[in-house]
């Protein structure tokens, strides 16, 4: 393939206020070294541009590992009945908090599954204690909840949240969610959040079960129209308690080409090199962040229960003591010419184009 057509087809889509669908499956679809390297690259300069050289850090602290839902693609899935499941006390989780702070890091995030069992107020309390002890943003990642939810939490000081759509196109999205769950909804809970002034993120699953490139070009337009303040792009990585326990891991090359075409077309999202990235057969988050990521979020959550939080298996750092990743990740950043920023990292879109 021509270098000369790769390289027109990365200008459009960098100069256009909506790119077009077949210049993203036309970048999507290139496999050749160099071309790969084009796109990377070019993503790299575009990262540069608009989000900067330091590399944000977001502590990670998965608090529940429970979950009502079924979704076919997740370890923490109601019927896998070989997980022990966990709640992190208030006590823990503030714990977890200040070790985080202890390491200058100015966010953290509050993760769990789709866990009916704490209270509203609960979680609010927490939110409260987290802002007003180490003055840290605050961003959840616990699901699809009443606007109500939503509203109670951000009034206690609630930053950000992260809800993924995972796939765009609806009759995937459906197959994926057995239990009922509706794309429909999952708009409503966005749309929700960006009323009540949250910073929002979401993001999609590579190399799900019938997922095809032109999907995954329209989840990259998909999170332009939006204007999402961060995506997360993750590789599909096959659960043993799950319905798609036969099917095989992500190509990392076409996580990686997302990425870096999500990039592209979006400007100034934050964009994390997932956890996912980092446990594949090796550690992939390197080059996620040499591909227009500028985000990594070291765990935090406390042993035992890291492990326990199984959306996929062979997580990468589950035995390590708490907060070791965050050495790890200067490192990291050093081996490739960048540094770490210990800045909040709010969103760089403006927010009052909302």
């Amino acid at each position: 393939m021509s270098m000369s057509k790769v390289a027109q087809a990365l200008s459009r889509v960098y100069e256009s206020l909506l790119p077009q669908r077949e210049d993203l499956v036309f970048l999507l679809s290139c496999q050749g070294e160099a071309e790969l390297q084009g796109i990377f690259s070019f993503a790299d300069k575009v990262r540069a541009e608009f989000a900067g050289e330091g590399i944000l850090l977001r502590a990670i602290i998965e608090f529940s590992n429970a979950c009502k839902n079924s979704c076919l693609y997740c370890g923490l899935n109601a019927h896998n009945q070989t997980l022990p499941r966990y709640r992190l006390s208030r006590q823990e989780i503030l714990e977890a908090a200040s070790y985080a702070a202890s390491q200058r890091i100015k966010t953290v995030v509050l993760q769990s599954g789709e866990d009916q069992g704490p209270s509203v107020a609960w979680l609010a309390d927490i939110i409260r204690e987290i802002k007003r002890s180490f003055d840290m943003a605050v961003t959840l990642s616990v699901g699809e909840r009443p606007r109500r939810d939503y509203k109670a939490w951000k009034d206690a000081g609630a930053d950000r949240y992260l809800l993924k759509i995972e796939t765009g196109n609806r009759l995937l999205y459906r197959a994926l969610h057995p239990g009922g769950e509706s794309f429909e909804n999952r708009l409503r809970c966005l749309r929700d959040l960006f009323e009540l002034g949250y910073q929002v993120g979401s993001g999609n699953i590579i190399g799900l079960k019938g997922q095809t490139i032109a999907m995954i070009a329209e989840d990259i337009l998909f999170f332009k129209q939006h204007d999402f303040d961060m995506i997360g792009i993750g590789p599909f990585i096959p659960h043993p308690q799950t319905g798609l326990s036969e099917c095989v891991p992500a190509d990392v090359r076409l996580v990686l080409k997302t990425l870096a075409l999500a990039r592209i077309v979006t400007k100034r999202a934050h964009l994390p090199a997932t956890s996912a990235l980092g446990s594949l057969e090796k550690d992939f988050r390197p080059e996620g962040l040499q591909s227009g990521a500028n985000v990594v979020m070291p765990n935090f959550t406390p042993q035992p229960y890291r492990r326990m939080y199984e959306i996929y298996p062979h997580k990468r750092c589950v035995d390590e003591p708490v907060g070791s990743c965050a050495g790890c990740l200067e490192t990291m950043a050093v081996s490739i010419g960048r540094s770490i920023d210990y800045s909040r990292g709010d969103a760089i879109l403006s927010l009052d184009k909302r």
